[in-house]
């Protein structure tokens, strides 16, 4: 950080985020950024100060929320699924999750996932599925994701379209309220057209889980 005027990869290496990620807060004006012709440039002491500010917990949209997202999802927990049918994607998000330290029990998320699916589809429309449980072996809120290029036919979404975005949560049987918000977190994120859109056309992890973390 010792130039004043900084090229996307060079913001990229600082932010430690991915070079995509850069390019599309700079092409929807969410960093400080200006283009010399055709190239984004970024001001060091800019920077700088929108880091600053988004590091203030009184700025971060996941504390406004009341929950810290980034202890709920992780880099390791972003998956891009190649299954074409419901069982197989959700027991690859399972098998996903079930690593996280917050999961002691497999098998009884394995069962009350698809025992939640056997009672109403979590296919909520738009392409979008939010598989969720609360169960006695999980510690805390956890998070994976599903990103499917192909789209699953079989989910019986509400609106009968293919499923390519799925979030998995599991909470701690006590953990009412967290377990709420993270839902309606991620729900009204997903809303958000070009953010589904940006999903869909990533190929890269850290990109995902960016925009998941960071904001709209």
């Amino acid at each position: 950080m010792e130039k004043e005027i900084l090229t996307p990869e060079e913001v990229a290496e600082y932010l430690r985020v991915s070079e995509r990620t850069v390019y599309n807060w700079a092409q929807k004006g969410e960093i400080p950024a200006g283009k010399i012709g055709t190239a984004w440039r970024f001001k060091k002491s800019d920077i700088e100060e929108w880091v600053n500010k988004r590091l203030s917990p009184r700025k971060t949209e996941a504390q406004i929320k009341g929950i810290l997202i980034t202890e709920i999802f992780s880099r390791d927990r972003v998956l891009f699924l190649n299954q074409l049918k419901k069982r197989e994607a959700l027991l690859e998000l399972i098998d996903c999750i079930s690593k996280a330290p917050q999961v002691k029990d497999r098998e009884e998320l394995k069962r009350e996932i698809f025992n939640r699916e056997e009672l109403m589809s979590t296919g909520i429309g738009h392409g979008i599925a939010i598989p969720h449980v609360k169960i006695r072996s999980v510690s805390d809120l956890v998070g994976a994701v599903g990103i499917s290029k192909n789209g699953i036919e079989d989910y019986q979404s509400l609106d009968d379209e293919p499923i390519r975005i799925i979030i998995m949560f599991a909470a701690a049987s006590n953990q009412h309220a967290k377990y709420l918000k993270g839902l309606s977190y991620i729900s009204s994120k997903l809303k958000n057209e070009e953010v589904r859109k940006t999903l869909l056309q990533s190929n890269d992890a850290q990109e995902v889980y960016d925009l998941l973390i960071i904001g709209e």
